[in-house]
């Protein structure tokens, strides 16, 4: 089976078309014949590699894929073949004291398909039958695949462990990709006042469109000050920050009293140092999430359905279009989600 990936880790350059065996689904799962992969940072960590993280190779990438049921493995009584579904791409093993709890993304042997196994930018995939769900009709498949990892990661950061509640200040650090845009309009349904802090006016206008406030913060307005001038003086309440290294520690400084940052990421660097002193005086906190519960991804599902949340789709490219599909990635003009159309 021919799909898109890499045979060893690297930049750009190691990107390839790469054989890797079609996957038969063994008991209790299913193979879905994929017609739309989304691509996400997490697959530029992937070709460059982890530390700590062994990955099969040669490697297809994508977490993301939607498509239809193309075979059930024993024990599976559904869905039928032939219906369009898309993937949840968390792995849980559905025994640990966490899962038992109904908190999946606690699991000791939580994977994420494409990062720990092979992916989704290939014509099958095989993953668990309790990670396969119908496809909402409103969504196409195109915008399917653009939705699964990122709202579910805004949602659980922002809802559970954020705590965001109607009427507080939110503010969402970087503009441009599809975890911030769907950070975006899940903070507008909670009912809270959003900012938009980015470095681009363009991003920042396209983001107010969604239902933000843009703010835009350079070298003579740092992140905090951009921050603290929007909040009126009061400080933010949550702070989504996906960045890390360029702009944690200003983001803890422009928190309000009991204030939140939610890290869900660290695409700017890993490596932080902060002043503390904010935290215990504003008795603010640094939070860390990633994912989500199976019955948080449910809710994201039941919101897409509804069109409470609509997933932004960036760019599609043919399954041919593989480098310049992933290079899209890294344009600094990006806004939402880039997909790689498989299937027919």
């Amino acid at each position: 089976m021919r799909g898109f990936g890499f045979r060893e880790h690297g930049g750009p350059e190691v990107l390839e078309y790469v054989e890797v065996p079609e996957p038969v689904p063994g008991p209790g799962e299913i193979r879905v014949r994929i017609e739309a992969a989304g691509f996400n940072r997490l697959d530029l960590f992937t070709r460059d590699g982890i530390p700590g993280v062994p990955i099969e190779r040669p490697h297809v990438l994508g977490s993301d894929g939607a498509g239809r049921v193309d075979r059930l493995g024993p024990g599976v009584d559904g869905p039928a073949p032939g219906t369009p579904i898309l993937l949840n791409p968390g792995l849980w093993d559905g025994t640990c004291p966490a899962c038992r709890a109904g908190q999946e993304c606690l699991c000791r042997q939580y994977r994420i398909v494409g990062e720990h196994t092979q992916g989704t930018a290939a014509p099958f995939v095989v993953v668990p039958a309790r990670n396969v769900h119908p496809r909402p009709a409103s969504l196409d498949v195109v915008a399917a695949a653009a939705a699964p990892l990122v709202f579910q990661t805004a949602y659980r950061a922002l809802r559970t462990v954020g705590e965001l509640r109607e009427g507080e200040r939110c503010a969402i650090v970087g503009a441009g990709g599809g975890v911030a845009t769907a950070a975006i309009q899940i903070a507008r349904m909670v009912g809270a006042r959003v900012a938009v802090a980015t470095r681009s006016r363009e991003k920042g206008e396209r983001a107010a469109a969604l239902g933000a406030e843009p703010v835009v913060f350079d070298e003579e307005t740092p992140l905090d000050k951009a921050l603290w001038t929007w909040s009126e003086k009061q400080g933010v309440d949550v702070v989504f920050d996906s960045i890390g290294a360029p702009t944690l520690a200003r983001s803890v400084r422009a928190l309000a009293r009991g204030g939140r940052v939610v890290v869900i990421g660290a695409t700017g660097g890993p490596k932080v140092e902060i002043d503390v002193r904010p935290l215990f005086w504003r008795q603010a906190s640094v939070r860390g999430s990633t994912m989500a519960s199976a019955r948080e991804f449910d809710e994201v599902l039941a919101h897409l359905a509804a069109g409470r949340l609509r997933p932004i789709v960036d760019r599609s490219f043919p399954f041919e279009a593989g480098r310049e599909a992933l290079a899209r990635m890294d344009a600094p003009d990006l806004f939402g989600k880039v997909v790689l159309r498989v299937g027919p």
